[in-house]
Order: C-alpha cells, then structure tokens, then sequence
C-alpha cells in the first residue's frame, strides 16, 4: 500500500511517500482509507514536539475516513459500512487498523472529506465544553483559533449547547468562517478583543474560554471570564505555556480547567460512545456540519502540513488518499 512515513524529525521535510505491507486486522477495524485528517498533533509529531514521541520511522494521521473491509466480533460497524475513526497514528496511508471503540459510522450525507475531520476535532469540542467545561444553555462561550478545525467544532457544538458564541480570529477572512460556522460576534486579535468581549456581555464576561493557543492569548482570557467562569487549556498553538498567578483564580472564583480528551479516553473509553451519541443527536438536529478547508492529495501531505504551519489554514485540512 501507499503510505506517508515520517523519516526524520523536520517536520513537513521529513516526510516521504513509500511503499509498504498493509497493517494486520487483529482485533481492530481494517479501513480502506478515503481521506484522513490533517491536525495540529501530526504537525507537533513530525517534529518531534508532541508529548507522545514514537520512533521515527512512522505513519502520521490521527484520524481518517473510509469503507470498513473487516471488522471483529461485536464491533459496532461492519464490511462496507462508510466510516470515520481515530487512530493516532497511520492514518496517511491505503489502509489503517482501528480501535473498534474509536470507529464510528458516517452520518448520511456527509462526504469522506467532511468525516475525515470530525472525530478527533467533535469529540475534543465535546469532551471540553461538557465533560470539563460544565457548560450550561444560556451560557456565553468565547472560542479562540475560531476559523479552525477544532474552533469550528467548537462553535457548532456550543451552538446546539443552547449558548452564545463569540469567536476570536486574526483575519476577516476568518471571521467570516467563524460566522458562517455559527458565531454570534467574531472578534480580531489585533484588536482590543478583551474591550469587545466585555462591551458584548455588558461588563460581566464570559462562562467558557476555549483555548489551543496560549501565551499572550490565555494571559488576556483571564481578564474576560465572568464570575465562576472556566478557561479550558486545550492546547499550546501560540509557542508559550503559560502560568498563571492562582490569586487570580480566588479573587473571581474563576477555574483552569485542563483538556486532555485523547489522554482520558485511554483511561475511560466508554466515554466515546457517550459522546458520539450526543454529536449524532446535534447532526441530526442540524447542529454539527464539519468545515472542509483545503483538500489535498496523499502525496501532497508535507504542503498540507506547511499549510497548518502557516496559520493560514480555515476549516479542517484534508488529505484525499483515494476517490471514491
């Protein structure tokens, strides 16, 4: 089969299309592979970056999209059925295994490419926004990295929570997909989005921050939390992990809550099928409708990788690997 393997730790440079065995079924799905995800984790992967460092060389691709060849005994999908699962690695290539708890099937209507990029991206928005965020209907939730894959989840998920959503972004052209995503307000981050975000809320703040970028970015969320508010940590985008004074945290009464859904589900993965059961009932109600952005072809993954690394990426970025 074709595959993407990482040969060295350079990031996009280190990558090089070979020819290679398929993966044994064993105990898991055997997937023909569709298009798989381009995320923020391949990139920190590839140089070698991400908390989870296997030995080069390896497949990335954390999450794909294709027709189920085989699967074991009491698995909830079946040969042929269109799926869509989380890998966490091997995801860039003809034909992926994966964890049958991690394989779900493709609501009606979606495309390879639109699935490609919802497990890890729903599941994540999900997981923070309930799970760890507590959120409530009539909440206001402020989204960070807003036009992006795990921004635009975020925003639908929110949305069909019942809540308000203002979005942060550091282009029009962003601002604009965060809307069209379901934002109620996009703000930009050249701006004095802190001011906005309070003159939006009449002073008060907002319940939920979701935060992947950090630094600079999660210093100024503090200031715009309401009382009782939670800034979720999902992830470190901006370069710098922040610290944060805990007087702060008294004076308000606000938390900082830590996002870590890939971590917990090694721990707890019943929970997937907790949330996938909520994220269907919102795509059915019209709620969760991934955003494609670039598509690019299998051989092309190292431009789709500079393309992430760019900041300029909206939507979720797509490898197609095959047609079909």
């Amino acid at each position: 089969m074709r595959a993407v393997q990482l040969e060295r730790l350079e990031g996009p440079e280190g990558l090089k299309l070979v020819d290679m065995p398929e993966p044994e079924a064993g105990d898991q799905v055997l997937i023909d592979v569709r298009a798989a995800g381009v995320s923020f984790p391949d990139l920190l992967l590839t140089k070698g970056q991400y908390q989870v460092k296997p030995p080069v060389p390896f497949i990335p691709g954390v999450e794909v999209a294709g027709v189920v060849r085989s699967a074991p005994a009491g698995a909830g999908v079946k040969a042929g059925e269109r799926v869509m699962a989380f890998t966490m690695f091997g995801g860039w290539a003809d034909v992926v295994a994966a964890a049958p708890e991690l394989t779900f099937r493709i609501p009606e209507g979606w495309s390879f490419e639109a699935a490609a990029g919802t497990v890890m991206n729903y599941h994540t928005a999900h997981f923070a926004l309930h799970r760890r965020g507590r959120l409530k209907a009539g909440e206001t939730v402020l989204v960070h990295g807003a036009a992006g894959g795990v921004g635009t989840a975020t925003i639908q998920v929110a949305r069909g929570a019942g809540t308000r959503v203002f979005a942060v972004v550091s282009s029009e052209e962003k601002a604009e997909v965060a809307r069209t995503a379901g934002a109620d307000k996009a703000f930009l981050l050249s701006g004095d989005w802190v001011s906005q975000v309070k003159d939006a809320t009449r002073g008060k703040g907002v319940d939920v921050v979701m935060d992947p970028v950090g630094g600079d970015v999660f210093d100024l969320s503090l200031k715009c939390l309401a009382p009782e508010g939670r800034l979720l940590v999902v992830g470190f985008a901006g370069g710098r992990i922040s610290e944060v004074k805990v007087n702060r945290l008294l004076l308000k009464n606000v938390d900082v809550v830590g996002v870590a859904w890939g971590a917990f589900i090694m721990q707890e993965p019943a929970l997937t099928a907790e949330i996938a059961k909520g994220l269907a009932a919102l795509a059915d109600k019209g709620f969760v409708e991934p955003v494609v952005g670039q598509v690019f072809p299998l051989e092309q993954a190292a431009q789709a990788l500079r393309e992430l690394d760019s900041r300029k990426a909206t939507g979720k970025v797509v490898l197609r690997v095959r047609e079909g």
